[in-house]
């Protein structure tokens, strides 16, 4: 299931979201992620989930792979569901059976913070899956540009995330091949006690850091074989271009702010 997660990959295709100017895409899912805390009404959240599943559409890229890919991280989305399902008290009672009771207010929590994790994950996702690393890093250092001024490494902080999330799709590809090739030999993950599974970890963690550390050196030789010296009079061959579709797309979510203001509760 590991190697189908989606976040830090790319996927190519011919949409208006891949064709955008990183900077703009940063800074709309900037925007977002203070946005979606304006939400905390049905009709806010049905605002939300109308201009995520909009932009998922845009990016053309197919909903199966979507889908398919958000499926690893759907157990901490329930996981989130039902923590304030059950510890919220708040509202009328509404189902009781022993010691487990669950209210009005602990549901409605449940469902809205869920989603809204839900829907921060799906965005942060398009972000990576229609951007390239290289566009990701030129954007992040466009963005930070004005802190050059005060010495501040802008360059190679861009790298250093956007090398982050291209290594996210590659440690769970390396995970997942640890994972299979030890269960061939006995271990188990997904049946047994607790403690043992817990125990069965630690020769999973064991390989997985040898192998980062591995890719991690294999890296840094081949960036200083290509001469790289960080970004001190570095030129760039891709140019970034804002066009209207830029302009357009951030006047849309600024559209959404305004409708998630008229309809808080």
């Amino acid at each position: 299931m590991m190697e189908k997660m989606i976040f830090g990959r790319y996927v190519p295709a011919e949409s208006i979201l891949h064709r955008m100017d990183p900077r703009s895409k940063l800074i709309i899912v900037f925007l977002f992620v203070c946005v979606v805390f304006l939400a905390n009404n049905l009709w806010t959240y049905a605002i939300l989930t109308i201009y995520t599943f909009l932009m998922a559409g845009l990016s053309k890229i197919p909903p199966r792979f979507l889908i398919g890919g958000l499926k690893p991280v759907l157990w901490l989305v329930l996981f989130t569901f039902f923590l304030h399902l059950f510890l919220t008290k708040e509202g009328e009672l509404i189902f009781e059976l022993g010691w487990l009771k669950i209210y009005e207010g602990g549901l409605r929590q449940g469902i809205f913070i869920s989603m809204r994790f839900f829907l921060l994950i799906l965005v942060t996702s398009l972000l990576t899956l229609t951007t390239t690393p290289i566009e990701i890093t030129d954007g992040l250092e466009h963005l930070m540009g004005p802190l050059k001024r005060l010495k501040f490494p802008v360059h190679e902080l861009a790298l250093m995330m956007s090398i982050s999330l291209r290594f996210i799709p590659t440690l769970m590809q390396e995970t997942d091949k640890i994972m299979k090739a030890q269960t061939a030999r006995g271990v188990e993950y997904t049946s047994g006690p607790v403690k043992d599974r817990l125990k069965a970890i630690v020769p999973l963690l064991i390989p997985l850091f040898i192998s980062s550390f591995k890719r991690a050196e294999e890296l840094a030789v081949a960036m200083e074989a290509r001469g790289y010296r960080g970004g001190e009079g570095r030129t760039k061959y891709r140019q970034l271009h804002w066009a209207a579709a830029d302009t357009m797309m951030i006047l849309l979510l600024a559209a959404v702010t305004v409708l998630l203001i008229l309809f808080r509760g």
